[in-house]
Parts: structure tokens; sequence; C-alpha cells
């Protein structure tokens, strides 16, 4: 379930149940790890030099793009992760809500009723 740029329509309107529920596992993810490089940062505190966090961060970035698409934001997390004691920052959780933040702003310029999932009358 892609979410699509501004330039793009939106997709047919019975998606948009399928993408939020991909956001929710989206977010699920994005806040699980985080919590787990939260809990464990004295483990994984050397930022790029911690094999187990790099590949952590690979699988995260590697679920997000399977779950939304590609998106920007997920770059800079990514690279962010590798710096040391920058990872303490939810980077996995903002660009996830950026993303969601972009996707409801194009649904809602599509029309209201686009985000339930029913397509609009009239």
């Amino acid at each position: 379930m892609a979410v699509y740029p501004t330039s793009i329509e939106p997709p047919d309107r019975g998606s948009a149940i399928a993408e939020r529920r991909s956001f929710w596992l989206a977010f699920l993810l994005a806040l699980t790890a985080d919590a787990l490089q939260l809990v464990l940062f004295p483990l994984l505190s050397e930022g790029a030099l911690s094999p187990f966090d790099d590949a952590l961060d690979f699988a995260v970035a590697g679920l997000l793009v399977f779950l939304l698409g590609w998106h920007w934001e997920f770059l800079p997390s990514c690279l962010g992760k590798l710096l040391p004691m920058v990872d303490a920052v939810p980077f996995w959780t903002l660009a996830v809500g950026n993303v969601y933040r972009k996707w409801r702003r194009i649904h809602r310029a599509a029309g209201p009723s686009t985000l339930e999932g029913r397509p609009t009358t009239g």
C-alpha cells in the first residue's frame, strides 16, 4: 500500500481502509524499534559500530518501505540512526508520523469520505 505524493491522484476510495491498516502496522513497528533502541541504549550506543543496531535499522527501513512504499522521510531516519548518540531520537516514529500527515492531507483534499473508505456521492 504505497502512499502517493501530492502530484499523483490518490488511489481508489476503497483502499483507504487498507492503507490506514498499513499505517497502524508501520506505527507499531516504528514505536517498537525506537523503544528497543532506547531500552537497549547502553548496548547499542556505538551507532555505526553496533551490528545489531544497524541490522535492526535496516530491517525496520525495509519493512516500512514494504508497508508504506518509498518516502524520503525514511532516508534521514536511517542515516540519523547510524550516528552515535543521535540514535536516541525516535526517528522511525517521527518519519511514519510525517508520512501519515501527508497521506491525510492528500485524502482530505480528495474529499472527506475517502478517509473512511466509502465512495463520495454526488
